[in-house]
């Protein structure tokens, strides 16, 4: 009855720690519990004295400890780069004592191939920017403090406008309108035209209207035809592309080939085959595909198109493998990913690579990797109306494909002349590297490979 008695107390008095912890501010707390002998139990909680009725002694000590702060500063740091990248420039997207969400882009850093967003790693308040804008920074440079505040607080809704006066009523009732005035039935008369002659003024006796008022010497007048002009900070990526461009003019002894491709029968392919093509693989069947597909044939056929000249120890680089750079036009600049492995893809794989490299290009989320090798590229500038252009070699690539609009021509088909839907192409290669027997012979190869996608299949 003892051992009962002794252990009902007991859980009388942990009960009411429990309560008390429950009722108390902190989050974490332990419990000592030292039982003597006594007439009376005493508990300690928040340095209040509890009285118990029993015959032990129960100390109740309770620990405050840390609890984890909502508003805590914390510095965000530039992330680490890709290792071809070194440094970048830093451009806000939120100030000082703005409000940000978890996840939300803070700032972005333009390097020299790609953007990276930098996002909030807590929602929170911006404290302080510690780079300023255009700045330059590397890998782990601090840039910006946070206060961390929960989750990001609602905006709050307008405040309703308050209901307009009730209008005051009239003392008297308001006058009947007057009454419409008759009809006229009868035509005006016609005033009597001068037999004399008008007198005529030369164009020098005209005197000008006088000027308008002169406008306040405060207020600036926009004059009518103003040439103005402003200026805008190159950024990273765009001097980068410069400065690509102008080396490899400084560097290679460009030389451009050109040809013609009669597109009818890809387009009876694409149009018979676009519909099954798309229930299958949930993806558009387009010309990109058949001029990859082909440009890696060819390839494969010309190795030393795929090649490349090392510079620094003056040898040439054969490469087994394809890794086609497709040229993407963005608002931030053109980019190039790669789409790698092309010679073991079929027309399908070729379509999902570049689909997701075009969504990646489009949202900004391409990375470094995706951007870095390849070893030929191919440029569509017809997407935008392009009859006819000259590309620019990659470095350090030795050859590129500039492809361009289709358009209905008259061609001599079989001693006819017929209207065939033509699409000019070039090739400008590295002629250092490639003779012209080489480029001429690739640029027939892909033209047989797009005419005719039969020439795949059969290993022509």
């Amino acid at each position: 009855m003892l051992l009962l008695w002794r252990s009902r107390c007991l859980g009388r008095a942990l009960g009411r720690s429990l309560r008390a912890l429950r009722q108390g501010n902190c989050t974490l707390a332990r419990c000592s519990l030292s039982g003597v002998a006594g007439s009376q139990a005493l508990a300690y909680t928040n340095s209040r004295k509890l009285v118990v009725n029993s015959s032990s002694v129960f100390t109740v000590r309770y620990f405050r400890t840390t609890a984890v702060r909502r508003d805590d500063v914390v510095t965000v740091n530039t992330p680490a780069f890709a290792e071809s990248v070194t440094e970048g420039d830093v451009r806000w997207e939120k100030a000082v004592g703005d409000t940000v969400a978890e996840d939300e882009v803070v700032c972005e850093i333009e390097t020299d191939k790609t953007s990276v967003q930098v996002p909030a790693p807590a929602a929170g308040v911006i404290e302080a920017l510690l780079v300023p804008d255009g700045g330059k920074v590397e890998g782990g440079t601090p840039l910006f403090k946070l206060r961390k505040t929960g989750a990001a607080p609602a905006k709050a809704k307008p405040a309703a406008a308050p209901p307009p006066p009730a209008a005051p009523e009239p003392v008297a009732a308001a006058a009947p309108p007057p009454a419409a005035a008759p009809i006229p039935t009868t035509m005006p008369p016609v005033p009597p035209v001068s037999t004399q002659p008008i007198d005529s003024k030369p164009v020098s006796a005209v005197k000008p209207a006088a000027a308008p008022a002169a406008a306040p010497p405060g207020e600036a007048v926009p004059s009518k035809g103003a040439r103005s002009e402003h200026r805008v900070k190159m950024n990273r990526m765009r001097q980068r592309i410069a400065q690509r461009l102008k080396e490899a003019q400084n560097t290679c002894a460009m030389l451009t080939t050109f040809n013609e491709i009669d597109m009818s029968n890809i387009r009876e392919m694409r149009a018979i085959h676009k519909d099954p093509f798309l229930k299958k693989h949930n993806l558009k069947l387009g010309f990109m595909s058949a001029f990859v597909k082909a440009a890696a044939f060819a390839l494969q056929d010309q190795p030393v198109v795929n090649a490349v000249i090392d510079d620094t120890t003056k040898e040439i680089v054969y490469r087994d493998y394809v890794d086609i750079s497709v040229a993407v036009a963005t608002p931030r600049g053109l980019v190039v990913p790669v789409v790698r492995n092309v010679e073991n893809m079929n027309f399908a794989d070729i379509e999902r690579a570049i689909y997701e490299l075009g969504e990646k290009a489009r949202k900004n989320e391409l990375a470094v990797e995706d951007m870095d090798g390849g070893t030929f590229t191919i440029s569509n500038g017809g997407v935008f109306g392009s009859l006819f252009g000259t590309p620019i070699i990659n470095p350090p690539q030795s050859a590129i494909l500039g492809m361009h609009a289709i358009f209905d021509r008259p061609v001599a088909v079989g001693g006819k002349i017929e209207v065939r839907p033509m699409m000019y192409v070039a090739l400008t290669y590295d002629h250092r590297l490639i003779d012209g027997r080489e480029a001429v012979t690739f640029l027939r190869k892909i033209k047989a490979a797009v005419e005719d996608p039969r020439v795949l299949l059969l290993d022509l």
